[in-house]
């Protein structure tokens, strides 16, 4: 597919600023695990739309991606599995890279930081700042585990939350009840590693003064970016607010990049000072690799005349927009960033998305569930995108969206459109005659379509730009359903020329305005209408497709998804929150104490099931006859949902009480009780013998 280019230029919110070209990154995904819907909704979407969009105006752009591999989730996880970090790595990097290139995220370069050219940059990036005294050197007390010689990072210590008293806090946070913490603020610590109680002991780390930039910050964000979307002016202002302290740009870790001075030995650069650094050296590596396509990676860094847009989750705001700008600052050669447009979280069917849980939907299983739909889930995406709030997607929403809007409008307007093409005219573009005023209006409601959509995307609003494109697809339906082309071919054939022209031009338009959205679907549009050029700023026109052109074949656009297919995937997540809930379950707390004696005073035995049915009218009951060795007898018990099969537990042995004072249920006395254990998952399970013993028999 050929797209011929333009000469645009990419405006500034400031119209006094004109820039030649535009770096883009995304947050670098953290190589611990696979890339899920949160992800892409927040970040990785949007950012491939704006990119794709300024692409299409045939504008100067770079796109920038990459894992982010060092830190301690990374030495964990390692530690947890007995591999070493880089096997790690490796592994969420690859699963990571593949997904994405599948999804149709146009990055020109995913790379990570465990490159050679990014521990290179890194490290000189450091000494630099280092050498020209940007940093502060403080000694402060850490815990040490003695058994493994080494220092704790917050996560490698465990203890009671102060808060809610979950035996399990991590030294940075209780997930328990969400609350952020400091190590030293935990009840009885350990470590993680060898479950001894830590020490307190010295160690020096250097700290870049953030403080000493907030004067700036505050000029440069509050005064001069007051065009930040809500959520990002709000939670700088915030932390500004609060006052900036010192931020540890070291830890001591045997996994990350080594701090380049002497006495650093067994200090790596903390992983917040690392990764985003990662953005300048994966813009190196892709330019020293294609010089001649992209020229030097300091012109997209450091010239003036170049706009810096990062896109990143609200988990990532303070970062982007006060510690990585202060960095850049600091080093004194860099531009800054001119916008960061943030989401929100989104949630996934109103639970909270969290990997440690396992409640996501994986890209790379979508992937493979869903074969050949990447569009719809990027529609579904987008359509509800957490722009301004935290948003929610459901299974049945995204079953929806696709029935509804992508196969009932844009799809079946395609259809229609190509359909009656063929049919009445050889599959060629008819020629246009007599406009009608309702042709004219139709024309002129579609021709505004670009400067909705340029509105939209400059300002990052690509969930109403996506709105924008689809109208104009609404547009085209109700123009058929008015028009009623198929009527009129019994005789008017030249209005019905006309109206197809029309309806096919629309068509074209849709092919270019989805571009940016859905561009799987807008290619295979194109391969059907013939068009071999299309550019950005011929959207709104009426000539894209000659009349004569020979179309192609027909096809479905967008096909339905069908109950079941949801219904799969609604049960995956069921199956997930019962595997957790199981995973988290802790035993009940113990009653108090009784003595010996009275414990002895109970009479428990095993007998033979003989007969086990429902009770009529009773949804928890089940009644027995036992065969207790002694004549039998009958016992009702309230375990009748964890087995709806009852008639399956006749030859099987149980444990009863034989002693307890017979008692009238439902009409019918039961003589004793049958011994159950609750499970984790709340089923009732029958305490057996494991060996066949004989009817009767104490148990003691």
């Amino acid at each position: 597919m050929h797209l011929k280019k333009t000469n645009a230029k990419s405006l500034n919110k400031n119209p006094q600023m004109t820039f030649k070209r535009t770096t883009v990154t995304s947050a670098l995904p953290y190589a611990n695990g696979p890339v899920h819907i949160g992800h892409l909704a927040g970040v990785y979407v949007p950012a491939d739309i704006y990119v794709r969009y300024l692409r299409l105006k045939g504008e100067e752009v770079i796109f920038i991606g990459g894992s982010d591999e060092h830190g301690v989730p990374i030495t964990i996880k390692a530690r947890k599995e007995g591999v070493s970090s880089q096997d790690i790595v490796d592994r969420y990097h690859t699963i990571i890279k593949e997904s994405f290139e599948e999804f149709g995220i146009s990055f020109d370069i995913y790379s990570r930081t465990t490159s050679k050219t990014h521990h290179q940059l890194a490290s000189d990036f450091f000494r630099k700042l280092y050498d020209e005294g940007k940093f502060i050197e403080q000694t402060t007390e850490q815990y040490y585990d003695t058994e493994a010689q080494q220092f704790l990072a917050d996560r490698y210590i465990t203890g009671t939350c102060p808060h809610c008293g979950n035996e399990n806090a991590y030294g940075d946070q209780c997930e328990a009840c969400g609350t952020s913490l400091n190590a030293t603020d935990l009840i009885n610590p350990k470590s993680a590693i060898s479950g001894s109680i830590p020490e307190m002991r010295d160690t020096k780390h250097w700290y870049l003064p953030l403080d000493q930039y907030e004067p700036w910050l505050r000029e440069w964000i509050l005064e001069n970016h007051k065009e930040w979307r809500p959520n990002v002016y709000g939670q700088c202002k915030s932390w500004l607010d609060m006052g900036l302290q010192p931020r540890a740009v070291s830890r001591d870790l045997d996994w990350g990049i080594p701090v380049p001075v002497e006495g650093a030995k067994g200090k790596v650069l903390y992983v917040w000072f690392d990764a985003p650094i990662g953005y300048i050296s994966n813009t190196k590596e892709l330019c020293d690799a294609q010089p001649e396509k992209f020229g030097s990676w300091e012109t997209w860094w450091k010239d003036p005349e170049t706009r810096l847009v990062h896109f990143i989750g609200k988990d990532n705001i303070v970062f982007h927009c006060i510690v990585f700008p202060s960095m850049l600052k600091a080093d004194g050669s860099y531009i800054l960033p001119d916008n960061v447009p943030s989401n929100e979280f989104l949630n996934l069917e109103s639970d909270k998305i969290s990997t440690s849980r396992n409640w996501a939907v994986w890209l790379h299983e979508y992937l493979e569930d869903f074969p050949g739909k990447q569009d719809v889930l990027r529609y579904v995406l987008t359509a509800n995108a957490p722009e301004t709030k935290d948003n929610d997607f459901t299974w049945k929403d995204f079953q929806a969206r696709n029935n509804n809007e992508l196969v009932a409008i844009y799809g079946n307007f395609i259809n229609r459109a190509l359909v009656l093409t063929q049919k009445y005219f050889g599959g060629k573009v008819p020629p246009i005659g007599t406009k009608t005023d309702y042709d004219i209006q139709t024309i002129s409601d579609f021709s505004k379509v670009k400067t909705e959509l340029e509105n939209q995307l400059d300002n990052f609003h690509f969930r109403e730009a996506q709105k924008e494109a689809m109208n104009l697809a609404r547009i085209g339906n109700k123009y058929l359903a008015e028009t009623e082309p198929w009527k009129l071919a019994k005789t008017d054939m030249d209005r019905v020329a006309t109206i197809l022209n029309i309806s096919l031009q629309i068509a074209a338009n849709l092919s270019i305005a989805f571009e940016p959205f859905l561009p799987f679907s807008s290619e295979k549009l194109r391969k059907m209408l013939s068009m071999s050029e299309f550019d950005w700023n011929e959207l709104g026109r009426t000539d894209l497709l000659a009349e004569g052109l020979q179309l192609g074949t027909p096809e479905l656009l967008f096909e339905k998804i069908e109950d079941e297919q949801v219904d799969a995937q609604v049960q995956k997540l069921e199956n997930t929150k019962k595997a957790n809930e199981i995973s988290s379950y802790k035993p009940k707390p113990i009653k108090e104490t009784v003595s010996y004696d009275d414990f002895g005073k109970l009479d428990i035995r095993v007998g033979t099931v003989l007969e086990c049915t429902k009770v009529p009218k009773a949804d928890k009951l089940l009644q027995f006859r036992i065969d207790d060795g002694m004549g039998g007898r009958t016992i009702l018990s309230g375990i009748a949902q964890s087995y709806p099969n009852p008639e399956e537990l006749v030859g099987t042995q149980v444990c009863f009480i034989a002693n307890f004072e017979p008692k009238k249920l439902r009409g019918v006395m039961s003589e004793g009780m049958i011994l159950s254990a609750e499970n984790s998952d709340g089923k009732l399970v029958l305490v057996q013998p494991k060996d066949i013993v004989r009817n009767g028999v104490n148990v003691g």
